[in-house]
């Protein structure tokens, strides 16, 4: 049987241990795959894979891979030219500002993932520019 003491120091050091990593209230990012950003960022009918576009409040440089270079690069170069978007519109958005960039690939069940990370992102209306990252993934499944 223990004593009172030993009971108490054992809650205390385990409260010590666990109160910080609660207080944290570490979650995983926020991810929101939206199929109508995918209608104006990639092609229609991809010949070998499939495209998802996600978005995230988290920052470019949390998202991407450390390896990854991250660029800052005009508009109309961080969205290509496969989707539907109106060029001129996003032009017109960013102003002077450019977007950043990161693009790199992994590997995921066994299937080749193609990444492109933008940050700002225009919104599906492209009206105003979002906060966070828009996650570009295509899965080549050849």
């Amino acid at each position: 049987m223990y004593s009172w003491l030993c009971v108490g120091v054992k809650h205390a050091a385990v409260a010590a241990v666990l109160l910080p990593v609660l207080a944290l209230n570490v979650q995983p990012p926020r991810v929101v795959c939206d199929p109508a950003l995918a209608a104006l960022w990639t092609p229609r009918h991809p010949q070998l894979g499939r495209y998802e576009v996600c978005t995230t409040p988290e920052s470019l440089a949390a998202v991407a891979d450390q390896s990854w270079t991250i660029e800052s690069v005009a508009p109309l170069d961080a969205f290509g030219t496969a989707g539907s978007s109106n060029r001129a519109a996003v032009a017109q958005l960013y102003g002077g500002r450019r977007p950043t960039v990161a693009r790199g690939w992994t590997t995921e069940n066994g299937q080749f993932l193609s990444i492109t990370l933008v940050s700002p992102y225009p919104n599906r209306e492209l009206t105003a520019l979002e906060p966070g990252t828009l996650i570009i993934r295509y899965f080549v499944t050849g």
